[in-house]
């Protein structure tokens, strides 16, 4: 059986590599997304690290968020956990990265966002779907206008189109494109040069604050989004059905409503 999440740092431990798996295109369950939580909150005791990166197993970094716990019933205790995690790497004691190949969608792309770097291969696309679910991500509907600007990030989440890891590199928000068998090697490429001889404590504070600024609008404005989400949206006829129709695999009968 595939483990969920494995943790591997490197010899002098100034990496910690997070890998997580799942069968179904490494979706975004409250499984993992607790054991992320769990996994972020061991790493203060490390005093040497200078890099966390995220990656997913397979060919897929995310599919998303899983829409079965997305029910009305679930949804209650699933995204505030979500958010949690959303935190947890808001506050992270060293630079974060995804790494990113294949597709990297809805809460798999939250998770992107919410790292300083996202690192991708040249086959990586990226985008929030949500809409067609009748539902918005909250979290990327901060994290996004954040990172690239409010009029793009409104037609991502509006739309739901995907963009490409050359879309997102020419609007910054990529840091590094590479084929997929070279992706790795250019993360380490890019740790030695910029990172590696760098003080694990001076990193510390300085992403502490670089993301001050960031930090302060996610936790000020994602309660309410949540609030939004589960107050609001889920209490319409429209977002139980499209999530409903998802499951049963068949078009959603909106009501608007």
């Amino acid at each position: 059986m595939t483990t969920p999440l494995s943790v591997a740092f490197n010899s002098d431990r100034t990496r910690a590599a997070f890998r997580f798996s799942h069968s179904k295109g490494n979706i975004i369950t409250a499984e993992m997304v607790e054991l992320l939580t769990e996994a972020l909150s061991g790493l203060d005791e490390n005093p040497h690290l200078k890099l966390i990166t995220l990656e997913g197993a397979g060919a897929d970094f995310s599919f998303g968020a899983s829409v079965p716990e997305h029910v009305p019933e679930e949804i209650a205790r699933v995204l505030p956990a979500m958010h949690e995690l959303i935190y947890a790497l808001l506050d992270a004691p060293a630079p974060t990265a995804a790494v990113v190949r294949g597709r990297c969608l809805g809460g798999g792309f939250e998770l992107a966002l919410a790292c300083d770097f996202i690192f991708a291969s040249d086959d990586a696309t990226f985008g929030l779907p949500e809409v067609a679910l009748g539902v918005f991500a909250p979290a990327g509907s901060v994290l996004l206008g954040e990172r690239i600007g409010a009029a793009r990030a409104t037609r991502a989440l509006v739309t739901g189109e995907t963009r490409s890891a050359a879309e997102l590199l020419a609007m910054g928000l990529v840091e590094l494109v590479a084929p997929g068998a070279a992706l790795s090697d250019g993360v380490d490429r890019w740790f030695t040069e910029r990172l590696a001889r760098r003080s694990a404590a001076t990193l510390r504070y300085v992403v502490q604050a670089a993301r001050a600024g960031l930090r302060t609008r996610v936790r000020a404005l994602l309660p309410e989004l949540e609030r939004l989400y589960l107050r609001d949206l889920m209490q319409t006829r429209d977002a139980p059905e499209g999530i409903a129709a998802f499951l049963q695999k068949r078009a959603p009968r909106w009501q608007d409503r």
